[in-house]
């Protein structure tokens, strides 16, 4: 679910693709199709790191749903490391022919000024599926509308509802601990000490600082860009943000944060969390009831109950939470087949297309008795989790409610008080400035002072920010 800021400098290589390609009237998952029968069936290429099975079988009978939906041949070119948008970067790059690509807000805005995307606006306004607003509302698109040439331009249709970055507490240990919900960097601070002290956990773990806005909100500062009169900065690299650094690297000091958290992945978060390691992490609204599913399946407690908080209270009263970087499909400018790209971007909008990249494969995820939906073994693993775990449409109703758990709340925390951070093109090589300063402010090997003014002097001579 991470909408990921993070790019992997690395190359593309065959041996990190995989690729499934069936014909939309093979009704076997893996098997080969029937040439006789989908010969003149055009053929759907979608280069995707996010959508799709979780093996490279269920991969196939996920690409063989779609061609059945859209009858044609599917091509599903998946990733299985962490550097996707390099590798579609130079997919792209190489002139590869792809019909459908998953990018992200920051990225796509970058394919659009090289010219390497599509302008959608004029299909998507006529569009009966794309053009309602109640399956896909106004805010997306402002979201990820671009300049262009001749004015405004939509190049991306969202894959989902993004939801926002919060932390994600154990509940039911604040409750043992007689713990209140913390709203300042003090309170969160003597959280973490009592998890240490009474659960011999770390009270919480980081992935670098892709996560750290709910604390950077204690000082009112926005993760990506800000304009400040006319001029581009970030906050994050200001003098603003040093006493949040200065909190981390206490918490480190003291032993209350996870040490490998520069190294650490978010599923290496995810799986801390859930084995009782540590108290608290931040993720995504839409993984609180994921987390609390997952560990009913893998043995965690009976009282395991994760929960999601506003963050620290800004100094205006209310807590800042970024939504995440806008997941979505855009058709690359010499894609084969535009237009039956254009109806995948339909579908993937409607309710069968919704069931899905939610559920997965019917026969494989679920199954369905008198309308019914029943998830698999596989499918309760899997956690209704195929790219689209939670639909953006106003038409969707989650099949199994009793799987919800604390979604509400936390969904209500990021329509609140979410914002969507400011990003461009240059954004992925400035925040590696940034998380490089900020790990090396927050292990202690530079002072907090220090780390800010060599990150903001590094991001000036980059011309990553205009002061």
């Amino acid at each position: 679910m991470r909408s990921s800021y993070r790019r992997a400098m690395t190359v593309i290589t065959t041996s990190v693709l995989a690729t499934a390609l069936v014909g939309c009237g093979n009704t076997q998952s893996g098997s080969a199709p029937n040439s006789n029968n989908v010969s003149n069936e055009p053929t759907l290429t979608i280069a995707t790191g996010v959508i799709g099975g979780k093996t490279p079988q269920e991969n196939t009978a996920f690409a063989n749903a779609i061609g059945q939906a859209l009858h044609c041949k599917v091509q599903l070119i998946s990733t299985t490391g962490n550097n996707y948008d390099q590798q579609l970067m130079t997919m792209l790059a190489s002139g590869q022919k792809i019909d459908v690509v998953y990018t992200e807000g920051s990225s796509l805005s970058e394919l659009a000024k090289n010219g390497e995307v599509t302008n959608l606006q004029s299909q998507i306004q006529h569009s009966s599926v794309l053009g309602n607003p109640k399956v896909v509302p106004q805010y997306e698109w402002d979201d990820i509308k671009l300049s262009s040439p001749n004015g405004q331009g939509i190049y991306g249709v969202p894959v989902k509802y993004q939801g926002a970055l919060m932390p994600i507490v154990r509940e039911d240990w604040l409750k043992q601990l007689g713990l209140s919900q913390p709203k300042s960097l003090n309170q969160y601070f003597t959280v973490f000490q009592t998890i240490k002290e009474k659960k011999n956990a770390y009270g919480l773990t980081l992935s670098s600082l892709y996560d750290i806005e709910p604390f950077m909100s204690a000082v009112g500062l926005k993760e990506g860009y800000v304009m400040q009169n006319g001029k581009l900065t970030i906050p994050y690299a200001t003098s603003a943000a040093i006493p949040v650094y200065t909190w981390l690297n206490k918490l480190y000091e003291d032993k209350l944060l996870d040490p490998n958290f520069v190294t650490n992945s978010t599923a290496d978060e995810r799986n801390l969390f859930l084995s009782g390691r540590v108290g608290m992490f931040v993720y995504w609204d839409a993984w609180v009831p994921m987390l609390n599913n997952l560990a009913k399946t893998q043995g965690a407690g009976a009282s395991f109950d994760a929960e999601a908080l506003p963050g620290a209270t800004s100094p205006d009263g209310e807590p800042l939470v970024s939504m995440g970087d806008t997941s979505v499909f855009a058709i690359p400018s010499n894609a084969p087949d535009k237009a039956l790209a254009f109806n995948f971007l339909e579908w993937w909008n409607t309710q069968p297309g919704e069931v899905l990249g939610s559920l997965g494969v019917k026969g494989i995820d679920y199954t369905m008795t008198n309308g019914k939906y029943q998830l698999t073994s596989v499918g309760s693993d899997e956690n209704m989790d195929h790219g689209d775990p939670e639909p953006i449409s106003s038409y969707w109703k989650n099949p199994f409610p009793q799987l919800q758990q604390g979604y509400a709340n936390a969904r209500e925390i990021g329509v609140k008080y979410g914002y969507q951070p400011l990003i461009n093109a240059n954004w992925t090589n400035a925040q590696n400035i940034v998380w490089q300063y900020g790990d090396e402010a927050i292990l202690g090997k530079l002072s907090p002072q220090a780390a800010v003014q060599q990150m903001h002097a590094e991001l000036l001579r980059e011309h990553y920010i205009d002061q």
